[in-house]
């Protein structure tokens, strides 16, 4: 039995003698050309590429990675409840049985083994197309370790010795390895990823893994490690590459309608296209569709969170709003109804309220009283806000909401439109825009204060917001505010929950959101609570029962 199963999940000859590979921007290859040319390792690159991003679309490794990393965080909120197991990564209500976390760890390890056939099967040195072929699929092993290690162990700088994930680097199927620990695996992903850089010469575009990508990924995982002058020497060798460049605003605002090959500072993304890997009707199965829904299609059940909302809105102007729609009810002539809105910090529910003006008048109905809206200045920013018998209430001054179950519909559109397809995205793994932020960042911990903002900067011009001094911080320090410029940028993308912990920071749950209708919620989460982690699924636990399980 054990023999069986391990050939299900850690080979990929399964995969490859049940049907054909046919998913852009991959070539259609048979199983049975695939086995039988000797010389048809890059067709074996192709299905491993395919494992990362599934058969269907969304059903790959990427898809549930999105799902354990971005729900977790602080930037969304569902409305309310579902029966997906994607709940439990919302809600940190973990269980051993979790079918989208078995499947991620089941298809990492197809992922891996299948990069491992290849680089056991092609000897290095015989032609730059061919070390290209081992230097990807390296890449692909160091990638899939790397977030497996995140998800499933703790944060580097919580101890070397906690145990990670089993690193299993022999296709061999008697090779059943017990969890190495959290060092062991980060070195294993460094060790990956060097090789990786030495063997790749050949920019194929972004749908592929390349020198610069093994770099990005590099100046992550020294980031993750603290190591900050690696951290910095590798993002400088993608910005100097020559090889990508930020886009301007006007193109950076409808950046999730851009293909990877039209994006210039994609680097590495997980490449969907539509009619292919999202045909018809299954744009509703997708991460977007969850995010909003467009045109009647979509489920539009998660939406950016209160605290994400209150960040961006810092700065009217920020072109990271473009990801973020409100729905806004009309009246009967189609206009949009003015309303203020606040968070009750009682029960963190939302309260709208709509509001009449007479003249230079503003007023609001609550409780069975009327109140007029003032307005006050604080930091060149209208803060709105009224008096009643318990004090002064801040509150939003916008327009009234399309709401379910009284969760105002903030749409994010990030993972949706590419190529003016509905719900269509390719998850992106490394843009040009998070080595600016991983450099500031480890500037920021080696004391460059202003060396640290001017990166930071480069960003906040491009998304048409004020730059930072060290002067106009409001009181935060330097790595306070790129950290808040991290969230900002890469929302939505799978940073957040780890950029909290691997940091030592409390996340934040303190907003309107179904994560806190169970009987035990999680208002806050040090980042040294065990449920940070996700359990090791049990069925592997059963097939393998030296596997140590988390607490």
């Amino acid at each position: 039995m054990k023999k069986i199963v391990y050939i299900t999940l850690l080979t990929i000859t399964a995969v490859f003698t049940s049907c054909d590979l046919d998913r852009s921007p991959f070539n259609k290859i048979s199983a049975e050309e695939l086995f039988a040319d000797p010389g048809s390792a890059q067709a074996a690159t192709l299905g491993n590429y395919v494992f990362l991003k599934g058969d269907k679309g969304y059903d790959g490794w990427s898809d549930d990675l999105h799902r354990i990393s971005e729900y977790s965080g602080d930037n969304v909120m569902i409305s309310g409840g579902t029966t997906d197991a994607l709940f439990f990564f919302y809600n940190y209500q973990r269980t051993p049985n979790n079918s989208r976390s078995d499947r991620f760890w089941s298809k990492s390890y197809k992922a891996t083994v299948g990069a491992t056939k290849v680089i056991e099967g092609v000897k290095e040195g015989v032609s730059l197309e061919s070390d290209q072929v081992i230097g990807e699929n390296y890449y692909i092993r160091a990638l899939v370790y790397f977030q497996m290690g995140n998800v499933f162990g703790k944060p580097y700088n919580q101890g070397i010795s906690n145990l990670s994930i089993p690193l299993k680097l022999t296709t061999s199927i008697t090779d059943l390895p017990d969890r190495n620990t959290v060092g062991e695996v980060y070195e294993q992903v460094i060790k990956d990823l060097l090789k990786a850089e030495a063997l790749m010469s050949i920019n194929r575009g972004p749908s592929f893994a390349s020198k610069e990508a093994a770099q990005a990924l590099l100046s992550r995982v020294y980031l993750y490690m603290e190591d900050n002058a690696k951290a910095i020497e590798y993002a400088d060798k993608v910005i100097n590459s020559g090889e990508y460049s930020l886009l301007d605003s006007n193109r950076f605002s409808k950046m999730n309608r851009l293909a990877p090959s039209t994006n210039d500072e994609a680097i590495f993304s997980i490449t969907l296209t539509k009619d292919i890997d999202i045909p018809g009707t299954e744009d509703w199965y997708t991460i977007g569709s969850f995010y909003a829904n467009i045109d009647g299609v979509g489920w539009g059940e998660m939406y950016a969170s209160q605290t994400y909302l209150e960040l961006i809105d810092k700065n009217p102007g920020d072109l990271r709003k473009s990801f973020i729609e409100p729905q806004y009810l009309l009246d009967g002539n189609g206009q949009k109804i003015p309303a203020v809105y606040w968070v009750d910090d009682s029960n963190y529910k939302y309260k709208f309220r709509r509001t009449t003006t007479t003249g230079a008048t503003t007023t609001l109905e609550e409780g069975g009283n009327t109140y007029t809206l003032e307005s006050e200045t604080v930091n060149g920013k209208t803060q709105y806000y009224f008096n009643d018998a318990s004090g002064r209430q801040d509150v939003v001054f916008d327009f009234d909401m399309d709401k379910r179950n009284g969760y105002p519909k903030f749409f994010i559109l990030k993972a949706s439109y590419q190529e003016e397809d509905l719900h269509l995205w390719s998850p992106t793994v490394s843009r040009l825009a998070e080595m600016y932020l991983n450099k500031a960042e480890a500037l920021a911990k080696n004391n460059a204060g202003q060396l640290a903002l001017n990166e930071l900067n480069v960003l906040r011009t491009r998304a048409q917001v004020p730059s930072y001094t060290l002067t106009n911080l409001n009181g935060k320090d330097v790595l306070d505010v790129v950290l808040e410029e991290r969230r900002l940028e890469l929302a939505f993308e799978g940073h957040r929950k780890f950029d909290v912990y691997r940091n030592g920071n409390t996340m934040n749950r303190k907003y309107p959101g179904t994560h806190l209708n169970n009987s035990n919620p999680f208002f806050e989460i040090e980042a040294t609570n065990n449920v940070i982690i996700e359990f090791i699924p049990e069925q592997q636990i059963l097939i393998q029962p030296s596997l140590i399980q988390n607490d």
